[in-house]
C-alpha cells in the first residue's frame, strides 16, 4: 500500500527483482517515481475501505506492506480489511516514536516509544499498538518496522530545502538548527529495502525491527555535503536553537524538537541478524552529488520559496 514513496518504490522494485509477484495499491500513478514494468497497479483511495476492498477483490497475499497508515483509525480500518487475507503485515512505523530526548545510546527496538513533542509520532505509537493488540487477541499477523530519516535522490535533508542550496550559492547564510554538532542518521532508500525486503516470510510476527544506516552526520557535515556537490566549498552555517526556531517558526517545531533536535545512533543488529546483506552501501556524501544531479536535470523541483527566504533572513539576523 502505497509503493510510489520515497521509501516503497525501492522496496517495489528490489522485491520485483527478487521474483516476487508484486502488487502496488495507490491513488494514482506518480509523475517522480513509477510503478515497474510487470509490477500489477491497482489504483484505489486507501481511506476509502469500500474502494479498496473492490480494487483487491478476492486477492489474498504473502505479505501486505502498508506505507499509508498514520493514524489509529487508519489502524483499525487497515486491520479489518486485511484480517485473514495475508501471511504477514508489514506496518512501517518511525524511528520518531522512541523517546525523545533518548535516555541513552544507541536506540534499540527496547528504548521505550515516548515523544511529547510531535502528534505524527504519538500517532504512530497508537497505531502500533492498535496492530500489537490484534497480534495479541486474535494472531493479526503484523511486523513493525520503524525507519529513520531514509531518502532518495529526489529531496535534500535540509531545513528549507533548495531554498537552502540557493542561498549557499548566493554566499547567504543559511540556517541549521542547535550547534550544528548533534547526530543524525541518513538511510538511502536503497539499503532500506534489502532490510524491508530480506523480512518478507520469515515468522516475525509480533516483533518490531529498527531498520536505519549507520551512516551518522553531525548537522553541520550534513549542510556541507551538500555545498560541496552544490560547488560551494565554504557555505556560511548560521546556528540557531531549536527552541528559537520553534518559537518563531511554530510548524517547524514538532519536526525538530521531536526528532532532529537529539542525536540519534541506532543499533540494528536484530535486523543485521535476521538479513544479513542488509547494510550500508550509499553515504549522504556521496549521495547528495545523485540529488544535485537530478534536480539540475528537474528544473520543477528548484523551487526558491520566497517564505523560506524570509525566514532565514529573520532567524539568521537573531
Amino acid at each position: 500500500m502505497g509503493g510510489t514513496g520515497t521509501i516503497s518504490t525501492a522496496a517495489v522494485a528490489r522485491a520485483a527483482a527478487l521474483g516476487y509477484t508484486v502488487t502496488v495499491l495507490n491513488r494514482a500513478a506518480s509523475s517522480v517515481r513509477q510503478v515497474p514494468s510487470g509490477v500489477e497497479h491497482l489504483v484505489a483511495d486507501v481511506r476509502d475501505p469500500a474502494a479498496v476492498a473492490t480494487a483487491l477483490g478476492t486477492r489474498t497475499f504473502d505479505v501486505v506492506a502498508d506505507f499509508l497508515t498514520f493514524t489509529p483509525e487508519h489502524a483499525h480500518a487497515a486491520v479489518e480489511l486485511f484480517r485473514g487475507r495475508t501471511e504477514q503485515y508489514l506496518f512501517i512505523s518511525s524511528a520518531s516514536v522512541y523517546q525523545k530526548p533518548p535516555a541513552r545510546l544507541p536506540i534499540t527496538e527496547s528504548t521505550p516509544l515516548r515523544n511529547p513533542f510531535w502528534k505524527y509520532s504519538r500517532d504512530k505509537i497508537a497505531c502500533e499498538d492498535i496492530f500489537t493488540q490484534a497480534f495479541r487477541e486474535d494472531g493479526f499477523p503484523v511486523t513493525i518496522v520503524r525507519p529513520s530519516h531514509t531518502y532518495d535522490h529526489t529531496g535534500l535533508p535540509l531545513l528549507f530545502g533548495w531554498t537552502d542550496v540557493h542561498r549557499m550559492r548566493a554566499g547567504l547564510p543559511v540556517v541549521v538548527h542547535g550547534d550544528g554538532t548533534s547526530l543524525w542518521t541518513l538511510t538511502h532508500t536503497n539499503d532500506f529495502a534489502v532490510g524491508f525486503v530480506g523480512l518478507f516470510g520469515l515468522p516475525v510476527s509480533g516483533e518490531a525491527f529498527t531498520i536505519t544506516s549507520d551512516d551518522v552526520l553531525p548537522w553541520d557535515a550534513v549542510y556541507r555535503s551538500v555545498a560541496a556537490a552544490a560547488g560551494v566549498p565554504d557555505p556560511v552555517l548560521v546556528h540557531v536553537a531549536s527552541e528559537k526556531i520553534a518559537a518563531i517558526a511554530p510548524d517547524l517545531g514538532p519536526g525538530l524538537l521531536g526528532d532532529k533536535a537529539h542525536s540519534v545512533i541506532f543499533d540494528n543488529s536484530r535486523i543485521k541478524s535476521l538479513v544479513p546483506a542488509f547494510g550500508t552501501s550509499i553515504r549522504f556524501a556521496d549521495a547528495a552529488h545523485a540529488t544535485l544531479a537530478w534536480l539540475v536535470d528537474h528544473p520543477q523541483a528548484r523551487v526558491v520559496n520566497p517564505e523560506h527566504m524570509a525566514l532565514s533572513d529573520r532567524l539568521t539576523s537573531l
